[in-house]
């Protein structure tokens, strides 16, 4: 049976540790993080065209950007994902039977507006500047900085911006994660005691002292250290022809450590917890139909 263990989690940031298991399913899950995994994204983007009379000045939406330039950037902004609150489109209560056309409610869609000008000296646009039609579907505050666009006197732009869910397999926008990477799990263990002295010499970060009395060391974050360390003796180095081999990293049979981190629109922990859902219901399709051909 597979076993799970967090080893290290922030609000964005994530490691997890599989026991009894081989590469095949930790990479079906690496797979699912980024095919899979449910993600609010902006999806089309109505652009207001024209100019405004406004405190003597005449304002025109002629931005230095191109209308499909700003679209890809507003594609990119992390949108709050609540997947208990949304649905996908093709899904959803009120819109599923509709033509694709004329889909579109409370219940699958997040609408964003925003409206300004620009000053004499230039004013960025960011993602902070976009109002959310209704509540709950704000930009995280340590996202508003993202620059969307410039404007200078005389410049403008409107626009609003509809977002629904997606999958990653279809589209970029649509993948929550980033930097998805596993690799198996690894022990350090001194071969040589006296060779090893040449690493303990340089006053890295592991010493002798932090392995067992078996001279192993299997503590995951401080193994992470030691192969830092090990490249300062590694191949390329003075000390690698003397260093010998003096100690070496050894797998762990059917561990791994999977590691990401999100783009914002959802914490890790979500993240993970969807992808497992995801892989679970196309395991339980496979099995029916399956049963059913058989």
């Amino acid at each position: 049976m597979v076993k799970t263990k967090v080893i290290e989690e922030s609000e964005e940031t994530i490691s997890i540790l599989f026991s009894g298991t081989d590469r095949s399913f930790v990479n079906a899950i690496r797979r699912s993080l980024i095919a899979d995994t449910p993600k609010m994204a902006i999806d089309t983007v109505r652009f207001e065209m024209g100019t405004i009379e406004q405190d003597d000045e005449v304002w025109e939406t002629d931005g230095p950007l191109p209308d499909e330039v700003v679209a890809q950037r507003l594609a990119m902004i992390p949108i709050p994902t609540k997947h208990d609150e949304f649905h996908f489109q093709d899904s959803c209560p009120s819109c599923a039977e509709l033509v694709v056309e004329d889909r579109g409610c409370p219940q699958c869609t997040m609408i964003y507006t925003c409206k300004e000008f620009g000053s004499e000296g230039g004013r960025t646009v960011t993602a902070g500047d976009m109002s959310f039609l209704g509540a709950g579907g704000s930009i995280a505050e340590k996202y508003h900085s993202i620059p969307i666009t410039k404007l200078y006197r005389g410049q403008m732009i409107e626009f609003y911006a509809t977002a629904i869910m997606g999958r990653g397999r279809d589209h970029a926008k649509w993948s929550p994660v980033c930097g998805v990477s596993f690799v198996q799990r690894k022990i350090g263990v001194i071969n040589k005691p006296r060779k090893a002295k040449i690493l303990w010499d340089l006053n890295l970060n592991i010493t002798a002292k932090d392995f067992d009395s078996n001279k192993r060391l299997e503590d995951i974050g401080m193994v992470t250290q030691l192969i830092d360390d090990l490249h300062h003796v590694g191949d390329g180095t003075e000390e690698a022809s003397d260093f010998d081999d003096a100690i070496t990293l050894e797998d762990v049979p059917g561990e791994f450590i999977l590691s990401f981190e999100t783009d914002g629109s959802m914490t890790a922990r979500v993240a993970f917890e969807m992808a497992i859902r995801e892989l679970s219901g196309r395991f339980g399709e496979l099995d029916e139909d399956l049963a059913t051909v058989m």
